[in-house]
């Protein structure tokens, strides 16, 4: 079974685990990153005028979010996917949702791991799955930004 990690961490929390994950399974590793990149102002979500609160409030300005990277190399020689993300208002963070849409996950297993420092889990990997519209999604995981190691050992082992 081939397996890639791909991950979104606009803080190095997400980046952290999705490394170790990788490191553990002898995995693949591909980063998805937004273009522009959410600079830290950017991710101030106090801030009614930073850019996550904009796009919290208007969908249509997550719709038109860009990637700089779709295309991942050998993407259909992949069984098994660990999907990576922070907890951005109770849901997967927005980069991670344009990347899952952009994508044909068929036959493709896919476990979804999240970071977040106070939020759960909540439904996020379920909302993934539906914009998947395909594979074989399992249930998800959270992880608090800065879990031990040994979690995350704890985890890959059961994989």
């Amino acid at each position: 079974m081939k397996t890639l990690v791909v991950y979104y961490s606009a803080e190095g929390h997400t980046r952290k685990v999705a490394e170790e994950v990788s490191k553990n399974l002898g995995a693949d590793l591909f980063e998805i990153v937004p273009d522009p990149i959410y600079e830290k102002a950017d991710l101030d979500w106090t801030n009614p005028d930073s850019r996550v609160s904009k796009e919290n409030d208007d969908l249509s300005l997550r719709e038109n979010l860009k990637l700089k990277n779709l295309e991942v190399p050998n993407w259909a020689e992949y069984d098994r996917v660990i999907l990576g993300y922070p907890i951005w208002y109770g849901i997967a963070a927005w980069p991670v949702n344009t990347f899952v849409k952009s994508k044909d996950w068929t036959n493709k297993t896919v476990f979804p791991f999240c970071t977040s420092h106070s939020s759960g889990l909540d439904n996020s990997d379920l909302l993934l799955k539906d914009d998947a519209n395909a594979g074989d999604w399992q249930e998800g995981i959270r992880f608090y930004q800065d879990v031990p190691i040994t979690k995350i050992k704890s985890w890959t082992d059961t994989l």
